[in-house]
């Protein structure tokens, strides 16, 4: 077991390390803090609050997780931040703990790339392989789902959610539901094509491409109706489980309020 920690760096005895962690100079790593093998902290880094950290992630300069909720229902409680496994987590990168009033705790999953000055708000569920670029900041209760990209400077209202291979374009609104698959752009965003990049990159078949470029040009462009759109879709043998996911999301879009799933009468927690 080697660890290297900075004499300069504040550690509360009560705090868990794992072996070979490194932490750099005046950092701070408060009591109920607990950081996995082989994570790296480098200089000026605060972990606060009850803050779980995995392995082998790389937190740099300036990155305070485990804040208070900016929520000013906020009471107190122990609410906590949860952050997976190889993870880089790069300058002033804020990322706050829960609040009672929902899950109780933030999540960031594994393989995750937060780039500088990004913020992940209380409550948020960010799923893995998931890059948010710089400035861009998730309000309180967004999910992300697995492998979406969020360019920079865009801002994501809270109770939204991010689909899963997504791809939010810089300087975006993201007011309603992010539809998974798909390239979405403006002020508000709107799903403008498939993420034909991601797709490609993490070899989805070249049917499974055509169903979802077919999805889009019913559900966005010809705009048929849900339900027009899903019978086409299945006489043309093109049900296949990504289809299948997108026409779920859209529908549970559909019910939520202001089109955000989230926000359904059945779902929603208070604001």
């Amino acid at each position: 077991m080697t660890r290297i920690i900075a004499n300069t760096a504040h550690i509360d005895p009560r705090a868990q390390l794992g072996d070979d962690v490194r932490i750099g100079p005046f950092s701070y790593i408060g009591p109920d803090v607990s950081i996995g093998r082989g994570t790296i902290i480098e200089n000026n880094v605060t972990l606060k609050g009850q803050t779980t950290i995995g392995e082998f992630n790389h937190i740099h300069p300036g990155a305070v997780i485990g804040g208070e909720p900016q929520d000013i229902s906020y009471a107190g409680s122990p609410t906590s931040v949860q952050i997976g496994n190889h993870n880089v987590i790069r300058e002033s990168v804020t990322i706050n703990r829960g609040t009672e009033k929902d899950r109780a705790i933030t999540t960031i999953g594994d393989h995750c790339y937060l780039m500088a000055c990004s913020h992940v708000a209380h409550d948020c569920l960010v799923g893995n392989h998931v890059i948010i670029a710089n400035g861009s900041m998730l309000g309180g209760h967004v999910h992300v789902e697995d492998y979406a990209s969020i360019s920079g400077a865009v801002a994501v209202h809270h109770f939204a959610r991010i689909g899963s291979f997504s791809f939010v374009s810089g300087v975006s609104r993201v007011l309603h539901d992010v539809p998974p698959f798909m390239l979405v752009e403006g002020v508000p965003t709107r799903p403008r094509c498939v993420n034909m990049v991601a797709l490609k990159r993490n070899n989805f078949a070249k049917e499974t491409i055509k169903a979802l470029s077919d999805a889009h040009r019913l559900l966005y462009r010809a705009k048929v109706g849900l339900d027009h759109a899903r019978e086409i879709l299945r006489t043309n043998n093109q049900m296949v489980p990504p289809v299948t996911h997108l026409l779920e999301f859209e529908q549970e879009k559909q019910e939520g309020r202001h089109g955000r799933a989230l926000d359904r009468p059945d779902r929603r927690v208070a604001a």
